[in-house]
């Protein structure tokens, strides 16, 4: 068996896409599996790991039915091997945006266990009363996404009620960093990048999830120093397995470490007052 088909089995079969955090209820509509915030502002996925059998827009209509009724925005997390094969052209046709795609990379954890020396950061774990670890990492999205949202504070509720599913860490700068007149410069302990790497207890994976660097302190190594620093932990845990969903800035790296691209995966999402 293919460690994508082991994947599949042990992640997306089994209901492990997303392990259980504080205010998110897990419920299955026929072949369709959510995840969804109980606060209509929060977050919403959906995806099919069965395929939608022989009448895929009856589906999603009740997808969009539902979330629409809540007001709620939902993505619709797709794989270039779910069926039908035409599900993102009846997502569109559904009101669905389809985003940028993503690779599905996986590999050995143990392959990413390796000294890096990043230049000018200290790293560090992170618990869930750290105020100034969380402020600076919403900052670091406002930065990098030009945005804030509620993903660091649900991150931070999700740290401190399953400490043993997620564990967390940020590169804060040790001396002053600049990029050029258009890039904010770094001060002496801001956080320049914060990465977590969440754990499904009962399979062989865990997951990493952020890596988001700040433009001035990237080329220091500071992405691959978290990279490493995550799989020990994951390591000490006993997952022999990781997965990464990467952007094309990511893949070389973790490609050149020993990771595999195995398939993309495509986020679809829709707001609730999208036209059809």
């Amino acid at each position: 068996m293919t460690l994508l088909e082991e994947f599949h089995r042990q992640i997306r079969l089994a209901g492990r896409e997303d392990e259980p955090r504080p205010g998110l209820v897990q419920d299955r509509d026929g072949p369709v599996r959510r995840t969804w915030s109980q606060d209509p502002a929060g977050f919403a996925m959906v995806e099919c790991p069965e395929g939608l059998g022989e009448d895929p827009d009856r589906w999603i209509d009740r997808q969009v039915e539902f979330f629409g009724a809540r007001g709620q925005e939902v993505e619709w997390k797709t794989y270039d091997y779910d069926r039908p094969p035409d599900l993102l052209d009846r997502l569109r046709d559904k009101g669905f945006i389809v985003e940028d795609d993503e690779a599905l990379v996986l590999g050995e954890t143990v392959a990413l266990v390796h000294p890096v020396e990043a230049k000018g950061v200290a790293l560090r774990q992170v618990d869930a009363d750290d105020d100034g670890a969380f402020a600076g990492i919403e900052h670091l999205k406002e930065v990098v996404w030009g945005r804030r949202d509620g993903h660091t504070a649900e991150l931070r509720e999700e740290l401190r009620a399953n400490p043993h599913l997620v564990d967390v860490f940020v590169a804060e700068a040790t001396e002053p960093m600049t990029a050029g007149a258009e890039v904010p410069a770094v001060e002496v302990g801001q956080v320049v990048c914060a990465a977590w790497v969440r754990y499904s207890p009962g399979t062989d994976f865990c997951s990493f999830w952020g890596g988001s660097t700040h433009p001035a302190a990237r080329r220091r190594g500071v992405y691959r120093a978290l990279v490493a620093e995550r799989a020990q932990c994951a390591t000490e845990r006993g997952f022999p397995f990781v997965r990464v969903d990467c952007s094309p800035d990511s893949m070389p790296i973790l490609t050149r470490l020993g990771l595999r691209r195995v398939a993309a995966t495509v986020p679809a999402t829709r707001a609730p007052d999208a036209a059809m």
